[in-house]
């Protein structure tokens, strides 16, 4: 899953100061207006709503690698909140103005995706109002780790930014305490979880960088002294989310579940489909039963080889389960597991060139790293990228490690991510999955595509890449690997029924287990964390087979137009230069509709 440093979710807490300045196009935009008039203002106007919008939000800036404000940490508060629905309203009125049939097709799609992420906001404010009842939403350290470990200006650069964060850790995190009423027990648990990992940030260590540094005597004084009052602060404040721990714990709070008219909402802004949650889940329940029969035929094929002599079960549930439970003891050691995912990664790309697959850029790197503890406790395995101003900067294969698990636990999820599902794991967050469609996103001519990025597109490509490279040969379609991808894609196709039915059905949780467990063949510790990132996000579990069926289905319609010219490396190439664009939107831009 690659860190959502995109999302709108994200910016809505790291808001930020007020507007300044961004001129109208009022006077002068008619509909009237020829065509290259319009895209020349249009232009214009893109230009100056991403600049405004890192004023407003300036460590959402610092997420894409614009360096204008890091010094600035915003105060959450209701005075800040009330901007940010000004500058929704304000651009959504600027935007208003064009007439958007004189737009180029490449424009449209910008206005679209604009309007989306601005009307999200507001929504987000007034009527999801996630700023209440999650306090997983307020951690400062991510936005300090950013500067701290970047390497895009030097040094004492980045630490007088980090100084000037500093001075307002703790108004932060007092406004976050203003704002929380009534949250939900599984937010505050992963608030104080994602909390107490901040410490880390703050440490000696980053105290003997400064004095190290070339900054002067006097803010090295500053520095040291600053650093242990964001130290406090951050103790301060995970004092008081373990004693609202406790208290939810007694007394209960407020439901994970936000409901069918809140969750539909959430998937028109986030999902950006042409289908509704309610279509999506039923197409998902459909697909399940067809994954279902492939599997079984392979189970069938693969009995032999494992079970000799040996009577096959009749039940196709129990045929399946019985074959991978087997194929699951095949798996690397706890101890190996992040050195065998570093290993594995140059296999990975060279498959990809060998095939000619899709274009690699060389001169990206990407790093596999253990998670760092202020992000832990959400997915095991993630991407963070750079965004589309630091294109040269690294980007991060995030690799929790089982240190904390016991040897039941660790096994268990061992026998998850086996010598199989691992490789597809690979090929999900890395190549040619997340790290390479990120890559890609940031070279994309608009701006706009490659920030506002589609979380169906993102994820959706991810799972769509893992088809491919089994289609393509990786693997020498041994029927081990596709077995196992089945059963990988069938936990895709199952966050959707799970998510849905979580927050809509009011499945619980002895239900969403066996759904996982019984019906998707998942290992306890993976359906356990399942559950718990289910109870933690809405609707997001849903984009992974959304976009995988969008980008899947649009393949297959685009050869068909291609015939004999169709080559899948140019599609691959063109697809992913739009940028990170809802597919519905690359469709029309690549058949000219």
């Amino acid at each position: 899953m690659k860190q959502k440093i995109i999302a709108l979710s994200i910016a809505m807490t790291l808001s930020g100061s007020l507007l300044v300045g961004c001129q109208s196009p009022q006077q002068t935009v008619t509909p009237v207006q020829a065509t290259a008039t319009q895209s020349a203002l249009f232009e214009q106007f893109s230009t100056q709503f991403i600049d405004a919008l890192w004023q407003q939000y300036p460590t959402w800036a610092l997420y894409s690698g614009n360096h204008i404000n890091d010094g600035k940490l915003v105060i959450p508060n209701a005075k800040n909140r009330q901007q940010q629905l000004q500058f929704a309203d304000s651009q959504l009125a600027l935007l208003a103005q064009f007439d958007q049939s004189q737009l180029s097709p490449s424009q449209k799609i910008d206005a679209k995706l604009i309007e989306n992420l601005l009307t999200s906001g507001k929504w987000q404010i007034e009527t999801f109002k996630s700023w209440q009842w999650q306090p997983s939403q307020y951690n400062v350290a991510s936005g300090f780790a950013q500067i701290i470990n970047g390497s895009y200006a030097s040094l004492e650069e980045r630490l007088t930014a980090v100084l000037e964060r500093l001075t307002s850790v703790a108004k932060y995190y007092q406004a976050a305490r203003q704002n929380i009423e009534n949250p939900t027990l599984e937010h505050t648990q992963l608030a104080l979880m994602q909390n107490q990992g901040a410490l880390s940030v703050f440490s000696d260590q980053l105290i003997s960088k400064a004095q190290d540094s070339n900054l002067n005597d006097q803010q090295k004084v500053l520095f040291a002294s600053l650093v242990l009052e964001a130290r406090q602060a951050v103790m301060s404040h995970v004092d008081w989310l373990t004693k609202l721990e406790a208290k939810l714990t007694q007394d209960g709070g407020r439901s994970f579940r936000i409901g069918s008219e809140l969750y539909e909402q959430k998937f028109t802004f986030d999902i950006q489909s042409d289908l509704s949650a309610k279509e999506l889940y039923h197409k998902a329940l459909a697909e399940k039963q067809q994954v279902l029969s492939e599997m079984a035929k392979l189970a069938d094929t693969l009995w032999p080889k494992y079970f000799a002599g040996q009577d096959k079960p009749t039940n196709q549930q129990q045929l399946i389960a019985t074959v991978i439970n087997k194929l699951s003891a095949k798996h690397v050691k706890r101890e190996d597991f992040v050195t065998h995912i570093r290993a594995q990664i140059p296999e990975l790309e060279a498959f990809v060139n060998d095939n000619k697959l899709i274009s690699l850029d060389k001169d990206k790197p990407l790093i596999v790293r253990e998670t760092p503890k202020y992000m832990q406790g959400f997915a095991g395995a993630s991407i963070s990228a750079p965004g589309p101003y630091d294109k040269k900067a690294n980007t991060y294969y995030n690799v929790t490690p089982l240190d904390n698990m016991s040897d039941e636990q660790a096994e268990s999820y061992l026998r998850e991510y086996n010598h199989w599902v691992l490789q597809v794991l690979n090929i999900h967050e890395a190549v040619p999955g997340h790290y390479t469609q990120l890559v890609y996103s940031n070279m994309a001519p608009s701006l706009i595509k490659s920030l506002f990025g589609n979380g169906a597109m993102v994820e959706g490509w991810a799972v769509y890449s893992e088809r491919m490279m089994l289609e393509e040969g990786y693997g020498d379609f041994e029927p081990e690997l596709w077995l196992m991808y089945y059963k990988w894609n069938l936990r895709v196709i199952t966050n959707t029924i799970l998510d849905y039915s979580i927050h809509v059905n009011n499945l619980s949780k002895a239900q969403g287990l066996s759904l996982m467990m019984d019906g998707a063949f998942q290992q306890k510790a993976e359906a356990e964390g399942k559950w718990r990132r289910a109870t933690l996000s809405q609707v997001q579990l849903t984009s992974y087979y959304s976009g995988f069926r969008d980008i899947y289905d649009f393949r297959t319609e685009y050869k068909a137009t291609q015939g004999d010219d169709y080559s899948v490396r140019e599609f691959h190439d063109k697809f992913l230069s739009y940028g990170s664009a809802p597919v519905k939107y690359i469709r029309e831009l690549m058949l000219n509709k």
